[in-house]
This record gives C-alpha cells, sequence and structure tokens, in this order.
C-alpha cells in the first residue's frame, strides 16, 4: 500500500466520513470509490461523484476520469486493488479491528442458513445477544431488514457489523458467499470461527469450474484474519477433505470415520424419523447424545457442524441441550400446515445434491410417494438443469416441472433444458406457471404421499424479466387447500 493510501486509512479511521460506492448517493465532502463491477467499472462514474461534490476519489492509478478530478481539486488517492481499498477503508472507517462481535463465518453450497439459525439459537438460549447476516435477512437487536444478498458488499459488512456491536451483540453470525469470498466482501472481517458445510455443484455460470468454486470457498478458512479462529469442516464431504488437507488445525466432523491422527467429532445417527433426529457425538473420549426436531441426514451434518465448531471455540457438550427445540428454518424442510391433513413441504433446494438430501429425507420417513414440483432460475448455470431433473427422476414418483425465477430467459426454453434428466422419470408433468403446477401437484397427492416444493423456500417473489413479483409457496398452498 502507498503512503498516500496509509496516510488515508488514517484519515478517516473512526471519524464520520462517508463512504460512497454509487456515484448517486455522493453528497458534499464524500469518498467516492470507483470499484470494478461484473458489467461496470467504476471508474466511469468519477465526473458524476465529483459533479455531486465528492472530496476525495480512490481508484486505480491511470483513470483520465481521476486526472480530470484532480484538476476540479479533488483529492485522487490510488490503489492498485480498489475491492481491498474499499474494505480497508470500510474496517478503518467503523473500527471493526478494533469493536466488533465475535464473528463466525458459515459457507457452503447447501446448509448454511439452517447453521446460521442452529448458532443463532445456541447463542440466545445461552443468553448472548447474537447478530446474523444472512440469505433470509440481516438482524440484530432491535434491527431486522430483508436481504437482498446473502453476503453484502464490504462497506455495509463492516457498517453493519460496527451497529450489531454498538447494540450490544456480542456474536456475529455470517453466511458467506463464495461471490462475496471472490470478491473480498469480507475482506477485515475478524471471523473467530468458520464452518464448512459442503460443495456441490452450484454458481458455475460465475466461478466456469468447481475448482475455482472450492478455491473461493477455501480464503475463509485460509485468507481471511485470525490465523487463530477455530474451524470446522465436513469430513464426509469430498471437497471437505481436500479442505481439511489445508488445514491441519481444524476440527472435522462427520458421520463417518475421520483421518487418523486428526482430531473428529464422530457422529452416530441413532434414529431419523418424521419426529426428528437421534444423534450420538464422540469427541476427545467424551460422548454425549442428542434428539432435535430436524429431519435426514443432511440435518445430523449440520448439527454436528455447529457442535464441532463451539466445541473449538471452548463450549460444553451441556450447552446443545437447547437445539432440543429448535423446529427448523422458514423454507427450508418446512411442514406447510393445511386443513386438509395433506403432507406438504416448502424447501429451498436449487441444486442437484440440495433436491437429492432433502428428497432421501422425505423417502427415508417412509412415505407412500413423493411427488416433486421444481425447476430452474432464469440466467444461471445451465448446464446443472439436466442434473436436477435427474435428482428429481431418481428420488421422486411423480415430477411436476414449471418455472422458478426465470428472469429474462424463456421459461419453455429453461423447462427444454431439465427433460432430458427426467427420461426415466416413472411420471413426469410440465406446467410452466407455478401456481398452476402447485394446483396440479396437490391434485396428484394421494393419503401417505408427500408433496415437496422445491427451489425458493423463503422467498416470497417470483423474478420475471427484471421485476420481482410477489409470490410464496407457502400461501401459494393454502390458498389452494382453502
Amino acid at each position: 500500500m502507498s503512503q498516500e493510501f496509509m496516510q488515508l486509512l488514517q484519515d478517516v479511521r473512526g471519524q464520520q466520513t462517508e463512504i460512497r460506492l454509487d456515484s448517486r448517493l455522493v453528497e458534499q465532502g464524500d469518498l467516492f470509490i470507483a470499484v470494478p463491477g461484473v458489467n461496470e467499472d467504476g471508474a466511469r462514474f468519477i465526473p458524476m461523484a465529483v459533479e455531486r461534490g465528492a472530496a476525495i476519489i480512490v481508484c486505480r492509478a491511470g483513470s483520465p476520469e481521476a486526472g480530470a478530478a484532480a484538476a476540479r481539486g479533488c483529492r485522487v488517492v490510488t490503489h492498485e486493488e480498489p475491492r481491498e481499498a474499499l474494505w480497508r477503508l470500510a474496517q478503518a472507517r467503523y473500527r471493526t479491528d478494533e469493536t466488533a462481535p465475535r464473528v463466525i463465518g458459515v459457507t457452503g453450497t447447501n446448509g448454511k442458513t439452517t447453521t446460521a439459525y442452529l448458532l443463532e439459537h445456541l447463542f440466545t438460549s445461552l443468553g448472548f445477544r447474537t447478530g446474523v447476516l444472512g440469505t433470509v435477512s440481516y438482524r440484530w437487536p432491535g434491527h431486522e431488514e430483508a436481504a437482498p444478498l446473502t453476503t453484502p458488499d464490504a462497506l455495509r459488512v463492516h457498517r453493519m457489523l460496527r451497529e450489531m456491536y454498538d447494540a450490544g451483540a456480542q456474536y456475529a453470525i455470517m453466511e458467506v458467499s463464495s461471490h462475496a469470498l471472490d470478491q473480498q466482501r469480507v475482506g477485515g472481517v475478524p471471523f473467530v470461527g468458520a464452518i464448512f458445510t459442503n460443495l456441490t455443484q452450484d454458481h458455475l455460470d460465475f466461478h466456469r469450474d468447481m475448482e475455482t468454486y472450492f478455491k473461493a470457498k477455501a480464503r475463509l478458512f485460509l485468507e481471511c484474519p485470525r490465523a487463530d479462529k477455530a474451524l470446522a469442516i465436513n469430513a464426509d464431504d469430498p471437497w471437505g477433505r481436500r479442505l481439511l488437507e489445508l488445514c491441519p488445525q481444524a476440527l472435522s466432523f462427520g458421520l463417518g470415520a475421520g483421518e487418523p491422527g486428526r482430531r473428529h467429532l464422530k457422529g452416530e445417527l441413532l434414529s431419523s424419523t418424521t419426529a426428528g433426529t437421534h444423534l450420538r457425538m464422540t469427541l476427545d473420549g467424551r460422548e454425549w447424545e442428542l434428539r432435535s426436531p430436524l429431519v435426514g441426514e443432511f440435518n445430523a451434518a449440520n448439527l454436528m457442524g455447529v457442535q464441532a465448531l463451539l466445541m473449538e471455540l471452548g463450549f460444553e457438550p451441556s450447552a446443545f441441550a437447547c437445539l432440543h427445540d429448535f423446529h427448523g428454518v422458514s423454507g427450508r424442510l418446512e411442514r406447510v400446515r393445511n386443513s386438509r391433513g395433506l403432507d406438504v413441504f416448502v424447501d429451498y433446494a436449487h441444486t442437484p445434491d440440495a433436491l437429492i438430501k432433502v428428497l432421501k429425507a422425505l423417502r427415508g420417513a417412509g412415505f407412500r410417494r413423493i411427488v416433486t414440483v421444481f425447476g430452474c432460475g432464469g440466467n444461471r448455470d445451465r448446464s446443472k438443469r439436466p442434473i436436477m431433473g435427474q435428482a428429481v427422476a431418481d428420488y421422486s414418483d411423480v415430477a411436476v416441472l414449471t418455472s422458478d425465477n426465470p428472469r429474462r430467459e424463456d421459461p419453455q426454453a429453461i423447462i427444454e433444458d431439465v427433460l432430458p434428466g427426467l427420461a426415466h422419470a416413472a411420471e413426469v408433468h410440465v406446467e410452466a406457471d407455478r401456481r398452476r403446477a402447485t394446483e396440479l401437484a396437490l391434485g396428484l397427492l394421494r393419503p401417505g404421499d408427500a408433496l415437496l416444493i422445491a427451489g425458493k423456500g423463503h422467498e416470497d417473489y417470483q423474478i420475471i424479466g427484471d421485476v420481482k413479483h410477489p409470490y410464496s409457496d407457502q400461501l401459494t398452498v393454502k390458498e389452494l387447500l382453502a
């Protein structure tokens, strides 16, 4: 870092300087950072920021817009990597290296939200004030807002961590996406612990291949501050085993045996029924049991990951007793109660692996037939679409293929991409309108069947074009069965 940038960090540290990423929000005396985006280079908006009164511009060297800004009297500070400049300035502005809750990061393809909610429930039950930044919402004592992104930009991350601290939060739990890690959105966050749940195919439209996707996830464990942070990694997952090779200090967890010579929280699934899960855990010669209303082997993994991390943070097994009354997360294998007594479940599963896991959980619960309503998102990884279809064909008795946030793609074109994966399915119905598809599926249910409506989970919208239209799977089911 240049001396000029180091001086800027000192100047903004703990001060009221407003840092802006959006030139349209700049006001007199603000600092504007020209961060390169996916589609636009932030340097293009320097003239607008100057026009609106920016006093300081941070950008890459050599920008002609920066030269023009300097000529108009702006202080221009250069940094070779504007994303790094952003988190360093945000950290300095909000002093999160000194004043922040104890932050725990959760990453993986599936299970992040359930794991975050489990941690929140556990810490709250133990008397700690807790904040959460995740897929469903950003919340802490006295504040809650809907989450547009799983992990927000670095400026909001550091600002919200400081707001949590000021509100008395002692722990903060963050769901950390691969996009966020790749784009340095959690740069400078003082993580005291991290959990790796699993890695399966998703977001390859952004990462291109699984190796790149894995390397993005691994950054939470290898590059984020605090070399002494507690790490819990799922040894039942092949990518988790890869990560364990890179993290010799990590505690592994899983239903399988751990590596020789490594500390491993070993779980034994004593029972898994519609009533929940009964687990026995063993670590360092200690043994304890846990009963949870959460269903399925994948939830057993979530429960073990939380226990493994807390053991590394110095908690005792007796702390986990409160998990027996945690009944789950909205949209995560959520049972939709209804007056007709039908077994209808809504789940966020939108990857092949997540679909397989939730369908296996329902199959293991003993339902006679499983009817699955699902679709694939538009303007996302096309390669996973037939694999999604195959997952439903393998583990469902009836498949109802529909739309799931088609965005700017033709819903019928998305359906055509999925259909090859359903070639060997026992029974397939296609209905692009999600409400009509749900109505069709409900009409197919017989006594003893289960209906899974997958893909949207907690979402209360359907993205068509660039517009979010109000839509909830849960409310739709209740309306149709009223």
